[in-house]
């Protein structure tokens, strides 16, 4: 079943669970799709887990779109999101658009998602919703703004934070966003915010509560040397790869290869 915004919806008024990963190439997107995920995000990370940067910061609108192309192609019934990369989308409603619709013209993704909840944002996100494109929101913990948020933290933990992050969800899905991404917030925050909207919300480490859960498919695959506290491993690929690796090599240097 090919899955849409409508889908989307659907599923939070029927209370089933949205399952979200991110994917950065062709053969990864096949393969999650194929497993039947609902919603595939090419996200800004795939500079830490793909490219080698140390934030997400680096991440150009032509990386993202290559490697958006590059997942299309492997995707046929998931709803496909892609990040609009820093400073792609900050400095005026019109680049917002150009880029945004860039996305789904080049790379035909289905939607984009921005990052943040602040009133020049929120006119953005009205902007490219009157545009005809779909905006998925994120609120808590912004990896763009890393260095302004002092780091990796968690965020809405004290009850002014927590009534921001509310004001911005009301105002963004007021704007017109379809799904809200909530990341590293406390999960009592989360389930208050899932209760109060009435678009989906997908966490990340953000409790259960939420609509639907994402997480970078390298955490989830055991891929990444560091993984953020909140993401779980479901799989150990990174030592499975090490120890096939080491077999290889081991045949070739002893000429026992088949």
């Amino acid at each position: 079943m090919v899955r849409t915004v409508l889908t989307l919806q659907t599923y939070k008024q029927q209370h089933r669970k949205i399952v979200a990963v991110t994917a950065w190439d062709y053969l990864l997107a096949e393969i999650l799709d194929q497993a039947g995920v609902d919603m595939i995000l090419v996200g800004d990370s795939l500079g830490m887990v793909a490219l080698g940067y140390e934030t997400t910061l680096p991440v150009t609108l032509a990386e993202m779109i290559h490697h958006a192309k590059a997942v299309r192609r492997g995707v046929t019934s998931a709803f496909l999101v892609v990040d609009l990369p820093f400073l792609s989308y900050h400095i005026s409603p019109e680049q917002a658009l150009q880029n945004a619709g860039r996305m789904l013209k080049e790379a035909g993704v289905q939607a984009v998602k921005l990052e943040g909840g602040n009133p020049a944002l929120v006119t953005t996100v009205g902007r490219l919703v009157q545009a005809g494109i779909p905006v998925m929101g994120h609120l808590g913990l912004l990896p763009q703004a890393v260095h302004r948020l002092g780091g990796y933290r968690q965020q809405g933990t004290t009850p002014d934070t927590a009534a921001q992050l509310l004001e911005q969800a009301l105002a963004l899905q007021e704007a017109g966003i379809f799904a809200l991404l909530l990341e590293h917030i406390p999960a009592a925050l989360a389930r208050d915010l899932t209760q109060k909207l009435t678009i989906p919300t997908i966490g990340i480490g953000a409790g259960a509560d939420c609509d639907g859960q994402i997480l970078v498919t390298a955490d989830l695959l055991g891929l990444t040397a560091h993984p953020p506290p909140f993401a779980p491993a479901y799989a150990n690929l990174r030592a499975q790869i090490t120890q096939a690796v080491a077999a290889y090599s081991q045949a070739v240097r002893g000429a026992t290869l088949p």
